[in-house]
Parts: C-alpha cells; sequence; structure tokens
C-alpha cells in the first residue's frame, strides 16, 4: 500500500524571541528568515516549503505576537491573525529555558480562536537546558490546553527532534498533491531576502530602541557586464537624524561593518561576487504614518 501524500501550512507562534525563525530555517535546511536578539525582527509572513518523502510543510514565519506601540505593530499583529486563521497546524513554541508566564498562557488561550487549525506544543532550546528543566516546561505547557495534538522538545541548533516534529506536523495535514515544485525553498523574492540580510547585519549591535526604527528597500539588482559581479543598490531607511548617525557610524565604520556582513550571505545567495551600495535615509515616524508604511511595504 502505498502511503497517503499530504500537504499543508503550517506556522509558529509565541512570544517573540522564543526560536520561531530560527526553527523555520532549520526545517526548509536553509537561512529563509532573519534571526536576531531583539524581539519582533520578523515583519513579514515568509514562507519556507519543506519537501517530506509523502509530502510537503509550508512553513509561515510570522511576527511575535506582542502589544502594539506604533500603527506597524498593529499591522504585524493583523498580519499574524490573518495567517493563524488560514494555516492548518499552529506550533506554539516555549523555549525550555524560560518558566511558562502570563504571555504564553494568553497566546495558548488565543488560539481558542481558530478552531480548524491542529494544535502541537513545542518546548524549543532544549541544547541551553539541563534535563529537569525541560521535564518542567513539557509538563507546564501539556498543562495549557487539553486539545494538543502532541508535545515535543527539541533544539533547532542541534537539529534533535527535527524530523520528529516534521513528521508529527505532516500526519496532520490534510491529503493533496505539492503546493510548490520541488526545489523551491521559500516564495520570497530575491530582492526581499537581500532586503532582510541586510536588516538583519544592520540589527547586530544596535541599542534597543532603534531595531524598530529600521527598514531596508532594494533599489536595485543588476549584474554588471563582462564580469561575475552584482551591483546590488539599497536604502536603509531610520525614523530620526540621530538613528542616521548610529547607523552610518564614525566615519562610516558602522555602514561599512553592516555592508561587510551583508555581503556573505547575499553572495551566497546570488553565487556571485557582490557589490554593495549602502545609503541610509530619514523617513519621520514611518512606523505610525500609513502612506510611508504602504510605501515600505507594510
Amino acid at each position: 500500500m502505498t502511503e497517503i501524500e499530504r500537504s499543508g501550512f503550517a506556522t509558529f507562534v509565541g512570544r517573540p524571541n522564543v526560536g520561531k525563525s530560527t526553527l523555520t530555517n532549520a526545517l526548509v535546511g536553509e537561512k529563509i528568515a532573519i534571526t536576531s536578539e531583539k524581539p519582533q525582527t520578523t515583519r513579514r509572513a515568509i514562507r519556507g516549503i519543506l519537501n517530506r518523502p509523502h509530502g510537503q510543510l509550508v512553513i509561515v514565519d510570522t511576527p511575535g505576537i506582542h502589544k502594539p506601540r506604533t500603527l506597524l505593530g498593529e499591522r504585524l499583529n493583523d498580519l499574524v491573525e490573518q495567517v493563524l486563521g488560514d494555516v492548518d497546524v499552529i506550533g506554539f513554541c516555549v523555549p525550555a529555558t524560560e518558566k511558562v508566564g502570563p504571555g504564553d498562557r494568553r497566546i495558548a488561550a488565543s488560539l481558542d480562536g481558530y478552531g480548524r487549525a491542529k494544535k502541537i506544543a513545542i518546548v524549543t532550546k532544549t541544547d541551553a537546558a539541563d534535563r529537569d528543566q525541560i521535564t518542567e516546561r513539557l509538563i507546564e505547557v501539556d498543562a495549557l490546553r487539553e486539545d494538543w495534538a502532541a508535545v515535543i522538545p527539541l533544539s533547532a541548533l542541534t537539529r534533535e527532534q527535527l524530523d520528529v516534529l516534521s513528521d508529527e506536523m505532516l500526519a496532520l495535514m490534510p491529503e493533496g498533491p505539492p503546493l510548490y515544485p520541488e526545489g523551491v525553498v521559500t516564495d520570497e523574492s530575491i530582492e526581499d531576502r537581500i532586503a532582510e540580510m541586510i536588516r538583519e547585519a544592520a540589527l547586530e549591535g544596535v541599542r534597543d530602541e532603534l531595531p524598530h526604527s529600521i527598514a531596508v528597500v532594494v533599489d536595485d539588482v543588476t549584474p554588471r557586464e563582462d564580469s561575475d559581479l552584482t551591483d546590488v543598490h539599497a536604502s536603509i531607511v531610520v525614523e530620526r537624524d540621530s538613528q542616521k548617525a548610529i547607523i552610518i557610524g564614525r566615519k562610516g565604520s558602522r555602514l561599512a561593518e553592516v555592508g561587510a556582513r551583508a555581503r556573505a550571505g547575499i553572495e551566497e545567495l546570488l553565487g556571485t561576487r557582490v557589490f554593495l551600495g549602502l545609503h541610509v535615509k530619514v523617513a519621520k515616524e514611518w512606523q505610525r504614518d500609513p502612506k510611508k508604511l504602504g510605501r515600505l511595504g507594510f
């Protein structure tokens, strides 16, 4: 008897910084979502595609659910709601290293609003916890809801139990053929992936108030004639002149670091050497301005 082919959409929810993007990348086997120690790094619904012998999982990486302080924050929360209403499986993530708190309980309870989706509880970052912590976390998480289809401890870093998770998610998917052709790992455009790599490099080492103010727009990607070089021009957009100064750094030193960090990932993505031209622009209070948000793609 041949095994039934299944395919469908899954997403991970949880407080910001519980490892959702890292888990998405580990499952897909390629970096499609940027990761950072800063909360609310993810700003779009990014789809990663995982092909298994008996089906296909499309994993939608979403922003962390948080109390919005700006119009951007509200739009990110709306995006999460929209995704949650459409997926077949929701994986609720809690790190093994932290006790379950009010934020986790609130998110777990909010899953009542998505009756269609099957729910899995995932204890992440087990590589950073001892056995007692993991056991304690599994008991706490298990108690949050009665309808978990499974409770799985795992580490995206060491890949421990990743197969268990993908098998479990696939088993919960509806029957059907693959949704994307083989060999496709994401539906993100090259420009979007480049913009995210630059933003990830810009986020490294910046102060707490700055991350939310950074947006990146790719202006141009052009292969140079008679050369294995690709010219990439992009704008880093911030909200204030003082932030522009922080991004550029003394005599342009910080911007040069951002460029060097981002270039490595972009070269790997494009498969060519890259000339990366970065400009820093100020768009006052763009997180609160509907027109500016629209222009920046939110």
